[in-house]
């Protein structure tokens, strides 16, 4: 028997439109070089910070976890920045902070103009974090959105490797000079980054926000697999900002935001949210709070400290050793975005997370042991200790790394997507500082491995939540993703005074008065 014709709907994609979205991702997701670079760079330059500057372990874990507090700052302006100038020019403005961070950082004459220098970078950062993973769901179809939204922790893990070789390439200069090229040569990569993301399209949700139809159909034509998902994502996106299906046009009138909008984003949100909006609230940020709270912060920011109380202790092999984590993250963070689509987003955080655990109780119990043998060399301990960390942050960059900023920037309906995602970036850059700000204390406190017991246990407790709480996301539309979340049709409408905007262009539309 002959079979059917494959209906339009799912005959394959065209890849030039797949390629066209994928340089739009990887453009966008470049910002996040920015914070991979400050990350792998602050912990060996740390190393050289403090003897230059005399300073306390206090005063250096402030130093190195401080940058995360600041870009709270970045990534709550970014919401409404992004609302107002668009996903685009909100990336450049983002690069243009750091570069003036970078540069401050890299000719700071003290320990006070150096927390400045961080001040600055970290709003950039904040930034950047929040918008790259907004921009990139935006304008990716369905059927490649986990691997495209991934690309930001990829170019994260990429920058941290930068920051560790850059580390290695520039130990070997003189003591003052050294850690101040470190720091300031990440200003490099935002210039190049600012004049790129100029070339990049806006994303269509935004220009449907503004009312600019034919600009979001061109782009939504480049990007979508088919013709068919490109109109079936502009009604989505014309439903999910209030306006009529019937009105059309190169450009429309948009319901107007009127002063109490942004109160009606924060009811719907915190104040007063319906069932299914507290679980995507809870989902976004609780697994934001948990990537960090695991301890990779822990394990990637002050590995040179792990692997010197793992027993290595030349610099040379500090920093060489610390390159080999740089590397295993990267790799496996682009076995990850293949897998995000295929797989799917919950079978691979639930088996990472896994992993994870395992991983923390054997760089713990390997610490452990070194420690009550600190006159005398233990190879298997030592061994379990280097092996545990690879396999750690192996799992981390294959499930909860890239997952996270994939899962956060598309469960949040389009009305509150920007402050939805800023607040998981913020629940994500608080947890990152105060575990890079406590962690020299609590490993003095509770012993190193105590740490990463305690790390472990807050493991576990990630499984249980993510395993209860977090539905798959995997091939849904951004418009229909509140669904999985108990969403009913009456609570997806526009409401308010977005209503009765929506009431008047589609009697507009229809010639009544």
């Amino acid at each position: 028997m002959a079979s059917a014709p494959l209906p339009a709907a799912i005959e394959p994609g065209k890849k030039g439109n797949v390629k066209f979205a994928f340089a739009c991702a990887i453009l966008a997701s470049m910002t996040s070089i920015l914070l991979g670079y400050d990350i792998g760079v602050m912990s060996g330059a740390s190393l050289y910070i403090k003897k230059d500057l005399k300073i306390s372990d206090v005063k250096l874990e402030i130093l190195m976890g401080i940058l995360n507090v600041y870009s709270l700052i970045g990534s709550f302006a970014a919401g409404r920045t992004s609302d107002w100038i668009g996903r685009r020019y909100t990336i450049v403005f983002a690069a243009v902070i750091f570069f003036a961070g970078a540069f401050l950082m890299g000719f700071a004459v003290n320990y006070w103009m150096l927390m400045f220098g961080r001040f600055v970078a970290g709003i950039g950062v904040g930034y950047a974090l929040m918008i790259a993973p907004v921009y990139t769901a935006e304008v990716s179809p369905a059927s490649a959105r986990g691997f495209l939204t991934s690309f930001p922790e990829v170019f994260i893990n990429f920058g941290i490797l930068l920051g560790y070789v850059s580390n290695y390439a520039f130990s070997r200069l003189p003591l003052r000079l050294g850690w101040r090229v470190m720091l300031g040569i990440g200003a490099a990569p935002s210039v190049v980054l600012a004049l790129m993301v100029l070339g990049m399209p806006e994303s269509p949700r935004w220009l449907v926000m503004k009312g600019r139809l034919a600009d979001a159909k061109v782009v939504l034509g480049k990007t979508s697999d088919t013709p068919e998902e490109a109109a079936e994502r502009l009604a989505d996106i014309k439903a999910a900002a209030g306006i009529p299906q019937e009105l059309d046009g190169d450009v429309v009138a948009v319901p107007k935001k009127r002063d109490s909008e942004e109160a009606r984003v924060w009811k719907e949100l915190i104040l007063s949210p319906t069932p299914a909006m507290r679980r995507i609230l809870l989902s976004g940020i609780g697994i934001h709070f948990f990537q960090q709270a695991s301890g990779i912060d822990a394990v990637v920011l002050y590995s040179p400290r792990v692997f010197k109380a793992a027993g290595i202790t030349s610099d040379n092999q500090l920093l060489g050793t610390t390159c080999a984590v740089g590397v295993t993250k990267t790799l496996f963070i682009l076995v990850a975005t293949f897998l995000l689509d295929r797989v799917g987003r919950r079978p691979l955080l639930l088996s990472s997370v896994g992993g994870m655990i395992f991983s923390l109780v054997g760089l713990a119990a390997g610490l452990t042991v070194i420690g009550h043998y600190q006159d005398e060399k233990i190879p298997w301990a030592i061994g379990v200790a280097i092996a545990s960390t690879m396999a750690y942050v192996a799992f981390f960059s294959i499930g909860l790394g890239p997952i996270t900023w994939v899962y956060s920037s598309e469960v949040f309906p389009l009305h509150v997507r920007a402050m939805g995602c800023a607040l998981g970036v913020a629940s994500n850059r608080l947890t990152s500082g105060v575990i890079s700000m406590t962690f020299i204390s609590l490993s003095k406190a509770i012993t190193i491995g105590g740490a990463f017991f305690l790390y472990a246990g807050v493991a576990v407790l990630a499984w249980v939540f993510f395993f209860t709480f977090l539905p798959e996301t995997r091939g849904r539309t951004l418009e229909a993703m509140s669904k999985l979340f108990g969403a009913t049709d009456d609570e997806l409408k526009p409401q308010d005074g977005a209503t009765k905007d929506k009431q008047k262009l589609e009697l507009a539309a229809t010639g009544t008065n």
